[in-house]
């Protein structure tokens, strides 16, 4: 039994790390990552930051920002401050905490370009809010999670949620795909979109 859990653990992270080799999140040869370890600058197998929910094994500065979020009048979800993995997304990639601030050092080299998306979240999808049957009924234009395939292999709630919400991996995997801007899946035709979105 613990040879199979063994190959299992094998196989698993050298997908994972066949995933994040050449993607935008491979920091490997990074000037600001002295060690090239692939996954370091986010996860630690020791001392790890537990102070996010679901964090894996989380070894990088969690931004303390305020945001402003989403709002329309045609959104039904309550939105409160973006919390959970979307958190750690935004620790990079909202601007105010630096690239190589991980394993306990405060780092200096903040992330630039169109990857900021800076602490107005206005313009951006919502995050961070249950999405599920409830939502679905009242909201009358999304999918029920619980029973529409994702497209991946599984229902929404199973392969898009993260404890029952959307979040910024619910469309982008962190640790890269084929498809542009890291999405999960396709948007040719607003596939992706139309994953939740009835239209």
């Amino acid at each position: 039994m613990k040879r199979v859990f063994l190959v299992v653990c094998i196989l698993a992270s050298t997908c994972a790390l066949a995933q994040i080799t050449g993607s935008a999140h491979d920091f490997q040869a990074a000037g600001w990552n002295p060690s090239g370890q692939i996954c370091i600058a986010c996860h630690t197998p020791h001392n790890a930051n537990t102070a996010v929910p679901n964090a894996p094994l989380w070894n990088h500065e969690v931004t303390v920002a305020t945001y402003t979020v989403y709002a329309s009048p045609s959104l039904d979800a309550s939105l409160g401050q973006p919390n959970g993995i979307s958190k750690l997304c935004l620790s990079c990639h909202d601007g105010t905490v630096a690239l190589d601030s991980f394993g306990g050092m405060t780092g200096a080299t903040v992330l630039t370009g169109s990857a900021v998306v800076g602490t107005s979240l206005e313009d951006d999808h919502p995050i961070s809010f249950v999405y599920d049957a409830n939502l679905a009924t009242t909201d009358g234009e999304l999918e029920d999670p619980a029973t529409v395939a994702s497209g991946l292999g599984g229902f929404i709630a199973d392969d898009l949620l993260f404890n029952g919400q959307m979040e910024c991996s619910s469309c982008h995997d962190v640790h890269g795909s084929s498809f542009g801007n890291l999405l999960r899946m396709s948007n040719s035709a607003s596939a992706l979109c139309l994953t939740c979105h009835i239209k």
